[in-house]
Parts: structure tokens; sequence; C-alpha cells
């Protein structure tokens, strides 16, 4: 028999605002290509990157200038410790090239009804959500209604139709020294229905790059989700569950396979090592492009780079601090405001990101993070893992304590009906839909709906808290035809309401 849906705070209006300026209303303004800069830095929205012929590769003159002041976004030796504050810190250390054109996200509000409220119910579940049309403008943000339960969403699941999310984010200052490094082939991995392996395809395509991605498990029937665009733009490989269990020892196999007798391989720190001094910083974008030395630099042979599973790499971390400096703005969230920043996690990386980034900033923001791959200890030695490398690779602010960096930045939660990873349970589809019906935001029952609850659960309990409760929606659209799938049963007894 299956389970009623229990009672929860009903959402009586959802506004929305988008902050300024917020280019992206189509997926060509959001990726800027390397060959596109003068454009972008104009006003113009053409940002994608279709020619693959013409990748392009730092000038004579571009290199010329990396050898100057402008040279490799002043990254830092495990030796030093920088010598400026937290927010002049995040300047230097953001002041790069990025596969994003811009940070901005769009931001919504939902508003919870007080009626039915049960904290004790599951808070995934809602009665009575409602719409409310009118947009809202940045200024809501600073009005503050003690007795409103309400909660901002971040729409990073906008970013792109394909590549949205925190994929985007994780990967948005990795590819630039991807680049840098003349690389020709990218090696990662994940599992059928990976949204990481998938983003790392198509912005592989967009840069003409060839990727190599390694999927756990059997080829299913039907091709479908994130499993379909990966198949599309990248070139899959099925792997053995016994086999993927020893990842590194998998892709440095593949790798080794895809770069040949003449080809060379890099990992995550060979590509850091060779970009320091070497990529220009961001007043160079507009300088001319050698095309032919860039073509005859990729003609003789593979240059292979390894990305971790979920890109999982200190690098990664950037994307998410870029975006707490950009919602730090005083017309967004601000600096000053008590803040409970909601995200699922599955590496963890994402949390690690914004909480490092709110730490650096000095922002009295706390991240709270749902667990869903892993046990509290795996996350607490992830977290510990990239915090080291991130200072080895790039210092952290004067001021900044050993012992507050190194402390614990995210406070890592239970998801409310803990389960094995992957798995959906019943009742939650129908919430899905209803959520994306009554609001206009899709989420999906394996990632986002965690947060949702969380968030939601948060909000009620405002009062107590006194802090502003914002969600990071960390993407996963494609992914819901990969779980429809998979519990068929759930989504053919889906009714109208």
């Amino acid at each position: 028999m299956r389970q009623a849906i229990p009672k929860m705070a009903s959402a009586r209006s959802v506004g929305s605002f988008t902050s300024l300026p917020y280019r992206p209303r189509d997926a060509s303004s959001v990726f800027r290509p390397r060959r596109t800069v003068v454009q972008s830095r104009m006003g113009g929205s053409g940002f994608f990157f279709r020619d693959t012929k013409c990748r392009l590769l730092h000038s004579k003159t571009a290199t010329s200038a990396m050898d100057n002041e402008y040279s490799s976004r002043k990254l830092t030796h495990s030796s030093q410790v920088v010598q400026f504050g937290g927010e002049d810190f995040v300047a230097r250390l953001l002041d790069r090239q990025w596969a994003l054109a811009n940070p901005d996200s769009k931001i919504n509000k939902v508003i919870l009804s007080t009626e039915d409220t049960n904290l004790e119910d599951s808070p995934a579940n809602h009665s009575c959500l409602a719409v409310d049309t009118n947009i809202c403008t940045y200024n809501d943000l600073s009005r503050a209604n003690a007795s409103e339960q309400s909660f901002y969403v971040v729409r990073d699941d906008l970013l792109h139709p394909l590549i949205n999310g925190n994929k985007a984010r994780k990967l948005d200052g990795f590819l630039p020294l991807i680049e840098d490094n003349l690389v020709t082939d990218v090696v990662t991995c994940g599992g059928c229905q990976s949204a990481h392996a998938a983003a790392t395809a198509v912005l592989c395509a967009e840069r003409g790059l060839r990727s190599h991605l390694l999927l756990r498990g059997e080829q299913p029937e039907l091709l479908t989700g994130y499993n379909l665009m990966s198949t599309i733009y990248g070139n899959v490989t099925y792997v053995p569950r016994s086999i993927y269990a020893n990842r590194e020892k998998m892709l440095k196999t593949q790798a080794e396979l895809v770069a040949g007798s003449s080809g060379s391989i890099l990992w995550f720190d060979d590509v850091f090592q060779s970009s320091i001094m070497k990529q220009p910083c961001s007043t160079t974008n507009s300088l001319p492009v050698d095309y032919d030395f860039h073509i005859r630099a990729r003609k003789y042979e593979r240059k292979v780079v390894v990305i971790n599973e979920g890109a999982g790499d200190s690098i990664a971390l950037l994307g998410l601090i870029r975006l707490v400096n950009y919602l730090s703005q005083d017309h967004l969230l601000g600096k000053q405001r008590a803040i409970k920043f909601v995200v699922d996690a599955g590496t963890g990386t994402t949390a690690i990101g914004l909480g490092l980034g709110a730490l650096c900033l000095g922002l009295p923001w706390e991240v709270t993070a749902v667990m869903l791959a892993d046990r509290i200890d795996g996350y607490k030695r992830q977290e510990k893992r990239l915090i080291s490398e991130f200072k080895k690779h790039f210092g952290y602010p004067i001021g900044l304590g050993e012992d507050e960096v190194n402390g614990g930045i995210v406070n890592w939660v239970e998801r409310f009906r803990p389960r094995k990873f992957g798995n959906v349970l019943d009742g939650e589809v129908e919430i899905c839909k209803q959520i994306a019906q009554e609001t206009g935001i899709l989420v999906d029952p394996i990632y986002t709906l965690a947060a949702w609850e969380m968030a939601t659960f948060l909000s009620q309990k405002g009062a107590k808290v006194k802090a502003d409760v914002v969600m990071l929606h960390t993407g996963g659209t494609l992914g819901m035809f990969g779980i429809a799938q998979r519990y068929k049963s759930y989504f053919n007894n889906l009714k109208n309401v």
C-alpha cells in the first residue's frame, strides 16, 4: 500500500527577482568562449564557441604579458601565506579567466504558509502552493519580516540547459587551465547518469577537446538524460563495478590508452604547477590570438588531462568562491546579514567551496550540507583534504589562523528520511511534481529535494534561528529522465493535482 503523504507548511507565494546584471536569457549567453572575449566585454551576448577549428591558444603577445605583472592570478606556493586581508585575497584569487562569462544567478523567493505547520512531519510535503507572478526587486532581500516563513533559492539550475548547477561552477576555473596547457583530451568518470560526466563532455566539445567518459555499470537499454548527453557529446566506455572501485588505476589506464606511446598525461597537480606564472589575468583577455600556433601545438601528439570523479579537486572550489563573492554584494545578500546556506552534498565539494568562500570573506554565513552519498566521517575527511590542497596551492588570507582554516567550515547533517544513495522513496516523485507545478522550480528526489526539505525546515524555525535561509539549487534537471527510467512505477502512477 502506498504511503499517504504527510502534510507540512504550505507556500502561498513564490516571488523572483533577477540579480543585476542578469544577462543569460538563452543558452548562448552563459559560457564565454576564449574567442569572443572582446564581444563579451562590450556587452555582446554571443558567448558560445561553436567554431571548434579555431580554438584559442595564447599568442606570443599574450605570453609576453604573462611574464609580467599580469601573470598567473597570483597563485602561491605551499610555503607562502598570502599577505593581505580576506577581501583582497579573494579579489586576487578570482582575478583569472573563467569558463562562465559571469557569475550571475537568478534568485527566487519562496514564501511558506503558516497554516498546517507541523515540524514533526517531513518538511518536503506541501499543500496549497501558489505562485506570485509579481517580480520582486533586490530590495525585497533587505526587508525582514519576523513572522514570514520563507527562503531564497539561488537558481543555478538555470545556468545552461545541459550544464547547470554545481557542475558548471566546479569546472568554471578548471577549463581555462586545461586550455592553457594545450590539452587535447580529457578523461573523467562517473555513474551511468553522471551530471559531471555530461557537463565535461559538453564543455569539452564546445572547446574542440575530446572527452573520454568512464561510466560505472552496464549500458542501459534506453539512453536518456545525462547518459544520452554523455554519449552524444563524448566518448563513453562502460566499466564493470569491480574495476570502477579502483578509480585512480582505472583513470590512469584509460589515460594511457588515449595518450598512446607518443602522448603525455597530466593530473591536477601537473596542470596547476605548469599554469603558475602562465595564465594571463582578465585584463589581457582581449589580446590577439595566434591560431596557427594553436593548431601546430595540437597537431602531432595527444596531451591528456585526468579530472577526478565529480571534479573533486581544490581547483573546483574557485567557482564556488566566485559565486559567494557575487552573492555577497550589497544589493544581493550582502556581507552583514546572517545567512543559513543550504545545499545537497554528493562529493561535498560544493558545500566546502561555499563555506571556504564565506570564511575568506568574513561573512556571517553558515553552510548546511545534507549528506547523501557518504557518512559524516567521509565528508569531514573530504573537507580536510580539499582545504589542505587549497592552502597548498592558493595560500590563505592573513589574519585567518591555522586552526580557523583547518576547522570545520560546513555543518554536515543527515537527510530527513535517510536511505542508500540513489534510492527514491515512495511519495517523493509526487512531491517533486507538486513543487514544480506550484512554484515553477524543478527539484529531483535524489539531490535537490533533500536541500529543499532542509531549507523549508529551517524556514519554519526562522523566528528562532534569526537568519535568512538560502538554498543553492545544484541543477540535475536531466537526471529526472534517468530516475523516470529506473522508477517507472512511481512516474506511471502520477496523477493530476
